[in-house]
């Protein structure tokens, strides 16, 4: 599964309407400060061509987002509802997908990377904050109040990123810090979903992890996730309990979902292209051509060679 990056995120999102995105991130990229913008909700919805859902995926940015609407969030087996008001803080430990459920969805986010917090301006490692963990329910409801005082956070954002102060970048991160605080004070909304709809969903996204993997299209395509272990971090779920979820919805092993997809694509190479048996080796995850034809004889019944014939 690739990562998408910032400018990735904004292409998707404001399609042909973008501005020259590489002129566009190079103001505070050049600077050495990472990357901060911010959005308003409403504008960016009604003026961007592309698609308000985000897919299921992992990014490379954080970000903060103030949500008026309801909205759907999906991540490692869970479904959080945003009936009202809401605040997400995603990080890139933790794909997720986004899916507006209603036309009139108002609010603003911000995106950032790493770089933009650092520990010499913070004093401390992002990633050690429990908002930023792989283990955190980074959705929270909030009220109309609370929705009120992030808002006034997010008006000192838009004013300051459009002025020409020269440190306004040190008050953007200094007003970032304020949300993410507020955050941390917060307390997540508690999933909908019942067991057997997690267990779906989790099903759900594990086949789309594993079918986003292929086609392999050329010898320098390499597959990312190999193993039940690979799948599960990415998930952020254990792999006993990956494999018990697989079990129970597909009646098959993780371990065998995985080997029957890549033997799958094994034969495809072998007859449709003219990759030697070391290339498509190589392509599927083996770091022995040894161990490829053992796998693929397992599965078949012939050696590569044999079958390709």
């Amino acid at each position: 599964m690739n990562a998408i990056t910032v400018k990735e995120f904004y292409e998707d999102i404001f399609k042909e309407t973008c501005p020259d995105l590489d002129n566009f991130l190079s103001e505070n990229l050049n600077k050495d400060i990472g990357h901060f913008n911010v959005f308003n909700i409403e504008n960016m919805y009604s003026a961007c061509k592309g698609k308000p859902e985000m897919p299921y995926n992992r990014r490379t940015y954080y970000k903060v987002s103030l949500i008026s609407g309801e909205n759907l969030v999906e991540y490692a087996g869970k479904t959080i509802q945003i009936k009202e008001f809401g605040v997400l803080f995603a990080t890139p430990k933790i794909p997720y997908r986004y899916t507006p459920i209603s036309t009139k969805q108002q609010g603003h986010f911000c995106v950032f990377t790493k770089d933009f917090l650092p520990f010499s301006k913070t004093g401390f490692d992002i990633n050690t904050l429990a908002i930023f963990s792989n283990q955190s329910d980074f959705v929270f409801q909030i009220s109309k109040e609370q929705y009120g005082q992030i808002l006034g956070v997010f008006e000192k954002m838009h004013l300051e990123i459009n002025s020409e102060y020269e440190y306004k970048y040190d008050l953007l991160r200094n007003y970032l810090m304020e949300l993410i605080h507020f955050g941390q004070k917060l307390n997540p909304i508690t999933p909908t979903e019942n067991i057997k709809t997690a267990s779906t969903r989790i099903t759900s996204l594990f086949i789309e992890l594993l079918e986003r993997q292929f086609p392999v299209e050329n010898t320098t395509q390499l597959l990312l996730l190999k193993t039940p272990k690979d799948y599960s971090d990415v998930l952020n779920i254990h792999v006993n309990h990956l494999n018990k979820v697989l079990k129970e919805t597909i009646g098959r092993t993780t371990t065998d979902i995985i080997s029957s997809r890549i033997n799958q694509e094994a034969k495809i190479l072998l007859k449709q292209t003219n990759w030697n048996v070391s290339e498509i080796a190589y392509s599927l995850g083996f770091d022995e051509v040894a161990h490829f034809s053992n796998f693929f004889k397992k599965h078949t019944g012939y050696s590569p060679l044999l079958f390709r014939e």
